[in-house]
């Protein structure tokens, strides 16, 4: 059994006035749509590390995060661990980037969300971001489950 732990990070961006938010289509891994995030460094806050992912995929500075709960899966078969903490903010500047080796960034509707082609897992997480009242979405994946999470 491993121990590996990965931890990631992953925030909306919302423009409250223009009810959008804000979205990366994923060419690399997890392809689809997302919020952007990434890799949390060792050394680096949680929080630090949304701000500097979210400024290298998209080119916007952001502040004043709201945290929206935890992605926590687990795989049985190898005992690694998969956390994603997960943000949301209407605090925003800068000159938002086209696209980066991640892939294309853009704006949606957020009521258009659940209609695009979203990374796998990602439209069961979208609770977590909108209705404030979940702070963990556990799953566990292997060969044989997907990891469906279970939002508490």
């Amino acid at each position: 059994m491993s121990d590996s732990v990965e931890l990631t990070n992953m925030c909306m961006i919302y423009d409250k006035e223009n009810n959008k938010v804000l979205v990366q289509e994923r060419i690399k891994s997890w392809k689809g749509i997302s919020f952007p995030g990434g890799h949390i460094e060792v050394g680096e806050s949680i929080v630090e590390s949304t701000i500097r992912e979210i400024k290298e995929e998209t080119g916007l500075t952001i502040s004043n995060l709201e945290p929206c709960g935890i992605i926590n899966l687990y795989n049985s078969e190898t005992g690694e661990r998969y956390f994603v903490f997960n943000y949301k903010t209407e605090v925003f500047s800068g000159k938002l980037l086209d696209q980066t080796s991640e892939g294309k960034i853009f704006w949606v509707d957020k009521d258009e969300l659940y209609k695009l082609n979203l990374a796998e897992g990602f439209g069961e997480r979208l609770p977590m971001f909108f209705e404030n009242k979940y702070s963990e979405g556990f799953g566990i994946w292997n060969e044989q489950s997907s990891g469906k999470l279970k939002l508490k």
